[in-house]
């Protein structure tokens, strides 16, 4: 089908799905689409109409497109919250992990600093900040007898 702005044919590009959650442009893509949408229709060749199934095949792919954003959205959040949990677990457990020399260490977990989507857990191992990618094993530390 001629392409309504430059009157020649091609092919339909849906750019790459993004991992990025937040996008502050969104909206205006959206309102980008709808606009082009439009344009195609008003100024689509009389003799030549573009059939209705085109049209609704470029909203569905949009609406997928949007679908699978809040999915991605909803999907981060989740992630989220099971590390929180999962880090929220090891308070007074005894860990181990790789300091940044390179150095297997081991102490009691006092307290965590949970993440977001965007930063990492942190645990309070002996006063030192481990974020949880460096814990390599965790033990459940003997209870003392008073």
């Amino acid at each position: 089908m001629p392409d309504a702005m430059s009157g020649t044919t091609g092919t339909t590009q849906i750019p790459p799905a993004s991992t990025t959650v937040v996008r502050k442009d969104q909206s205006s893509q959206k309102d980008m689409f709808l606009k082009l949408l439009v344009a195609q229709m008003k100024y689509q060749d009389p003799s030549n109409p573009a059939s209705s199934s085109e049209f609704m095949a470029q909203t569905a792919t949009f609406t997928q497109v949007e679908k699978l954003e809040e999915i991605a959205a909803q999907n981060a959040s989740l992630l989220a919250l099971q590390r929180s949990s999962s880090a929220g677990a090891l308070v007074g457990r005894t860990v181990s992990y790789t300091d940044e020399n390179g150095a297997t260490k081991t102490g009691l977990v006092t307290s965590v600093r949970l993440g977001s989507d965007t930063k990492e857990a942190t645990a309070m191992v002996g006063g030192v900040s481990v974020s949880m990618g460096r814990i390599t094993e965790v033990a459940s530390t003997a209870a003392t007898t008073s």
